[in-house]
């Protein structure tokens, strides 16, 4: 175990605990900061004996903040929201709460500091998500100029969001919705592969001040993924195309319900495509420029998808 210690906002969620599991391999005592602690005993056990501890931070509260970084040597933001619910608006975690990490950042003297954004992220963005994703990008690079910001494509691996939920619907409805035709492009990425970016950006591999987006070795159309989670799972579910138009006034009714299936921003965002673009390959900010080889999506979601097919398990998956 080395002296260095790096404080991870967010690092009890998804890529969060790829990020641990990494960096604990790599020697990092880590500080997992989230606001409930009591919730982040699993990841001890990524790590050596006392390598790996909670602590308690709120990104709307400042001085919870300045505690979790105190004595760091880097600080990781992985917090972001997919959907609004209650006091976690978009702009408060997103744009506001990148802020508060960068600024308390700079005040103590790190410079050394990686953020998590997303593909997409544009200030004049017409979806909230997208539009609060490069504000938070603006501030951490006036607050921090060294900082590295990654922008990865959607994020594939166990628990994510997307498969897993688009295979657990095809398991109760009767169709799938073709939002928008389903031509809408994807980069689907690794979790573990984001997870190696951010400990490459950390150990210095990444320019400082830049932007990398990070997508897998595929480029697949929303249609082409559903068609792919329904073989795996063995589902037979029509595809129904389903207008931008018509999908925002469902949208705006299931955003009303418990678990917020679907919501207006997230159609919003669908209306672009998802995926690295030509500057930042020309340029070398992806994972190829960080030395990572990336993974595809067939190599792993199978592994997980198995789950929603009939019989779970026991059951061979179409596509074998």
């Amino acid at each position: 175990m080395s002296a260095r210690l790096v404080t991870i906002f967010g690092g009890s969620g998804f890529v969060g605990r790829h990020l641990v599991r990494a960096l604990a391999k790599e020697g990092w005592r880590i500080r997992v900061a989230v606001r409930r602690p009591d919730l982040a005993g699993h990841l001890q056990p990524l790590g050596a004996v006392g390598q790996i501890h909670g602590i308690q931070a709120n990104l709307r509260y400042r001085d919870s903040i300045a505690r979790a970084i105190k004595g760091a040597d880097a600080v990781v933001n992985l917090v972001g929201i997919l959907s609004e619910s209650g006091r976690q608006k978009f702009s408060t975690v997103q744009a506001q709460g990148a802020r508060f990490v960068a600024e308390e950042a700079a005040k103590a003297g790190i410079t050394n500091l990686v953020h998590l954004s997303a593909i997409g992220a544009d200030a004049n963005a017409e979806a909230d998500y997208a539009r609060t994703k490069a504000l938070g990008e603006a501030a951490v690079l006036a607050a921090v100029p060294s900082a590295v910001v990654l922008r990865p494509s959607i994020v594939f691996g166990p628990e994510d969001q997307f498969f897993n939920r688009f295979a657990n619907m095809a398991r109760f409805s009767p169709v799938l919705p073709l939002i928008g035709g389903g031509e809408t492009k994807f980069q689907p990425v690794y979790v573990g592969d984001v997870a190696d970016a951010i400990a490459k950006a950390l150990d210095g591999a990444a320019k400082p001040g830049a932007t990398y987006e990070l997508g897998g070795p595929e480029t697949a159309s929303f249609k082409t993924i559903l068609e792919y989670i329904l073989a795996v799972t063995n589902r037979k579910r029509p595809l129904v195309n389903l207008p931008f138009a018509l999908a925002k006034m469902q949208a705006s009714v299931l955003e009303l319900l418990p678990g917020k299936l679907l919501t207006v921003d997230q159609v919003t965002m669908l209306e672009t495509d998802n995926v690295v673009s030509a500057a930042a390959k020309a340029e070398g900010r992806t994972l190829e420029g960080l030395g990572i080889v990336p993974t595809t999506y067939e190599s792993v979601v199978p592994s997980y998808l198995y789950a929603f097919r009939k019989h779970g398990q026991f059951e061979r998956a179409a596509t074998a």
